[in-house]
């Protein structure tokens, strides 16, 4: 029996204002073209349920309905809904009585923060912006329910829902007067989707000394799935009150068992104790925010955000003036882009050019490919700054994540492996567990910036190593497996292991990086603070200006604003170039030259993979983006090859080639000493094998050319008639200049034994209280000898050893200035020049261990 409609004795309640509400909005709708037609036919789609109503167009045609749609959103929305499926039927011929439909308001003006949202706004349409932190599964919501009684068969339709499961108060068949018994019939009742979304502020809207406070934010139907963590939208509704349905879904005694006692763990059979024998309930209600429309956030309410993958310059034209969209062409024919972008973008950092063009290219990123396979190449350039202190690291990253559109900023002391890429937490509501998003999600698609990344523990390192190749974080917790999107580019910043970067060890060795992390990195960027009098002066001029002209500095620096250059960013990526084939000859050519050159030598700042080949063709990828180039040509390649040398050849040590050295030392000798070879036998009689020269007549002042040779000793010729002394084939070599190379590493594996060979001894004479004046060059050149004396197998190598050990202890003297060498003894006029000086080691020096 069927008696829905029977009067049960309760009134039905009319509401005047949703009536009126809803026949001025049915005009609207129906009102000149009737623009939203074409929009309502979609309706028809089994998909599709909502219809997309502009506010702006509502208050141009009635003040009035916009205002009391905005005061009683909440009162007046289910005669809205009903307006649209009244258009529907009555204009568009759509009768579906099983069909739910709903209405969308975009373009609302009101944007509020969630920090400003309170009681007073309850139930009015307003816009509220924040961050996707946390996405629910979708699950079916009971919009309205049919219910059958138990007893007597009697069918209830059309029982409203109110966020929570809610029966029939008493059965209308008054013979009956059920108020328990009743089976929910679900074929007859009206679903919809269902998702919770939980927002938190912004790090930009947040006050100083506050913690980010997050929100519950509720959609259904259409808007369901369309915001995902990470993204920062604005969701348009209205703020409404939610009770506790944990406290108050079971009567009387039971009301506080499902927060308090069933978390306690509390034994079911306590008795019931104060006023909850007399069936008191405790109600706990909570904000809610429930929209009906999901919309990015779009730069011209004050927000910063674009969805770069989904921007069509279609799409991006229309949201720009013609003045906007000229300058876009504008910049794209300055002959100076590539400089005016890296001082516009880092307006206040001075120097470090490089730096700022690799990551303006990150910006930029390279294209994304899928291959046949389903295999995933990434676009995304990952940085790696180290460098000492004060060298703006952090204001690069700082820099960057307030510029770009999707940034996160993170410490890497202070971040655990979940917080980084993803954590599976329980739902305080259902108990259920889902995915909270870290900060590599939060970032997809945009850039996070890590600050302090040695400081991470190993194994959270470990935790971002697929999401630095793959661009995925694969989870598997509590019965949860999922495998999540984290395309994002890192920009991280390093400190040095001791705190200062030591040019004379490897990148490697310097700071505290698995090998597999760094060979992710496209770009490594060292940053030493050196001291140089046109460099320090430059900087301190910089610092001052920025505090005594803080504006006028900056504004002096930027060529573009900061707006411009995020729409050409947008514009050009946009593109995607392809490899010619000239670029294709290039990028093969100098990765062979990176790899022969990392062969064996062990100088390179890490191993150079197949991972440098692709970096090559991502910063080869991103410049011709920069260019807003189709194709990548050679010339983007060759910028691509020097940023990467740059960034990995930036703090190597060259060969030691003291040939040069000498002709170096040659140019800075007094011009009357250039022509010492033109003097003949009689000015230079012998040469020793420590290379002094003995002057004994000539025009050349005798103290004059001493002092400078001892100051700058360098190899000379031996003359021909003193060949026959030293063997002719030795003598031969050394006329002829036989050119004498050392690797860096096998320059300081002698100084370093020499070095410790020398200090030894001082402390050995120091403590015994020896005789001895001290060691000479020629004792350290014998004992070195001796020390090599197994490996050597001819006079002609054993001279050529001799010759070797005499020029790395020159170099020492002379360029490194760690061996002090006493050319004179004795005081004042006693003093006595020394063929074979005193040498000793530089008191401030520490040996390396």
């Amino acid at each position: 029996m069927d008696v829905a409609d029977i009067q049960t004795g309760q009134p039905q309640i009319i509401d005047d204002l949703g009536d009126r509400i809803q026949k001025i909005f049915q005009n609207f709708l129906e009102d000149g073209d009737m623009i939203y037609l074409d929009d309502a036919r979609n309706l028809m789609k089994p998909e599709r349920n909502t219809l997309e109503v502009s506010f702006g167009r509502i208050q141009e045609f009635n003040q009035e309905l916009a205002t009391a749609i905005t005061e009683e959103y909440y009162r007046v929305y289910p005669y809205l809904c009903r307006a649209v499926r009244n258009f529907l039927k009555d204009q568009a011929g759509i009768d579906l009585p099983k069909k739910e439909y709903y209405l969308s308001i975009v373009d609302v003006p009101t944007r509020l923060k969630v920090r400003e949202l309170s009681t007073a706004k309850i139930g009015t349409l307003i816009r509220i912006s924040g961050q996707v932190v946390r996405t629910h599964p979708v699950h079916p919501e009971l919009t309205s329910g049919t219910f059958v009684c138990l007893g007597c068969q009697t069918v209830v339709r059309n029982v409203e829902q109110q966020f929570k499961f809610t029966q029939p108060s008493i059965c209308p068949n008054q013979a009956c007067q059920n108020r328990k018994a009743f089976d929910l019939d679900a074929e007859s009742s009206r679903f919809v989707d269902f998702q919770k979304i939980r927002i938190q502020e912004t790090q930009a809207e947040l006050p100083r000394g506050s913690i980010p406070r997050s929100l519950e934010v509720i959609v259904r139907a259409e808007a369901v799935e369309t915001a995902q963590a990470g993204d920062r939208c604005d969701f348009i509704g209205t703020l409404i009150v939610v009770p506790d349905v944990g406290s108050i879904s079971l009567p009387g005694a039971k009301a506080e068992k499902g927060r308090r006692q069933q978390i306690e763990g509390a034994d079911d059979t306590e008795g019931v104790q104060g006023l909850k024998a007399l069936g008191v309930r405790e109600l706990y209600y909570r904000l809610a925010f429930l929209a009906c429309s999901v919309v990015p956030t779009n730069p011209r309410f004050g927000g910063t955000e674009w969805d770069v993958e989904e921007v069509s310059p279609e799409s991006m034209k229309k949201q720009m003036s013609e003045v906007e969209w000229q300058k876009l062409f504008e910049m794209a024919e300055d002959p100076k882009l590539y400089e005016n972008l890296t001082r516009s973008l880092f307006p206040t950092i001075h120097g470090n050019e490089e730096v700022k063009r690799g990551v303006l290219l990150m910006l930029f990123g390279g294209v994304p490919k899928v291959t046949l396979e389903g295999t995933t190449l990434r676009g995304d350039l990952n940085v790696c700054i180290v460098g000492d202190p004060s060298t703006a690291k952090s204001q690069f990253l700082r820099q960057v994540a307030e510029f770009s559109p999707r940034a996160v900023y993170t410490s890497g002391k202070a971040s655990s492996a979940a917080g980084l890429t993803a954590a599976v937490v329980k739902d305080e509501e259902s108990y259920e567990f889902v995915i909270e998003a870290g900060a590599l999600m939060l970032a997809d698609n945009g850039v996070c910036c890590i600050d302090e990344f040695d400081k991470m523990d190993p194994k959270d390192q470990v935790a971002i190593h697929e999401a630095m190749e793959q661009q995925t974080i694969s989870i598997t917790k509590a019965g949860v497996k999922a495998t999540l999107n984290a395309r994002t580019s890192i920009l991280a910043a390093a400190n040095p292991v001791k705190g200062k970067y030591d040019t004379q060890k490897s990148l490697r060795q310097n700071i505290n990086l698995g090998a597999p992390l760094m060979s992710r990195f496209d770009l490594f960027f060292i940053l030493t603070d050196e001291a140089n009098e046109v460099h320090d002066y430059a900087i301190a001029r910089k610092i001052v200006d920025l505090h005594a002209y803080q504006l006028e500095s900056v504004q002096y620096q930027r060529v573009y604003t900061q707006d411009e250059i995020l729409r050409y960013i947008m514009f050009a990526r946009q593109f995607k170039p392809q490899v010619g084939k000239e670029a294709a000859k290039r990028l093969i050519h100098y990765y062979k030259i990176l790899r022969q050159r990392d062969s064996g030598s062990g100088k390179i700042a890490f191993r150079v993979t197949v991972r440098q080949l692709e970096s090559l063709i991502r910063l080869s990828e991103a410049y011709a983006r920069l260019s807003c180039s189709d194709k990548v040509e050679a010339k983007h390649v060759e910028e691509a090859y020097r940023l990467l040398n740059k960034s990995i050849i930036r703090v190597e040590e060259p060969d030691i080639d003291f040939e040069e050295e000498a002709e170096d030392q040659e140019a800075e000798l007094p011009e009357e000493l250039h022509d010492v070879s033109e003097v003949g036998t009689e000015g230079i009689t012998t040469t020793d094998d420590e290379g002094d020269l003995d002057v004994q007549e000539g025009e050349l002042d005798e103290t004059t050319i001493d002092a400078s040779l001892q100051r700058r000793r360098r190899p000379v010729a031996v003359p021909s008639t003193q060949e026959s002394e030293l063997g002719s084939e030795v003598g031969s070599e050394r006329t002829t200049g036989k050119k004498v190379k050392l690797s860096y590493d096998e320059y300081r594996s002698m100084s370093n034994l020499i070095l410790l060979y020398m200090r030894r001894e001082e402390n050995r004479m120091e403590s015994e209280g020896s005789s001895e004046d001290g060691l000479r060059r020629s004792n350290i050149v014998s004992w070195y000898l001796n020390e090599i004396g197994d490996d050597i197998e001819s006079e002609a190598e054993l001279l050529e050893k001799k010759e070797l050990v005499e020029k790395v202890i020159h170099r020492l003297i002379t360029h490194d200035h760690v061996i002090i060498s006493l050319v004179k003894t004795g005081l004042g006029s006693h003093a006595v020049d020394e063929e074979d000086p005193f040498l000793v080691v530089h008191p401030n020096h520490q040996l390396d261990a």
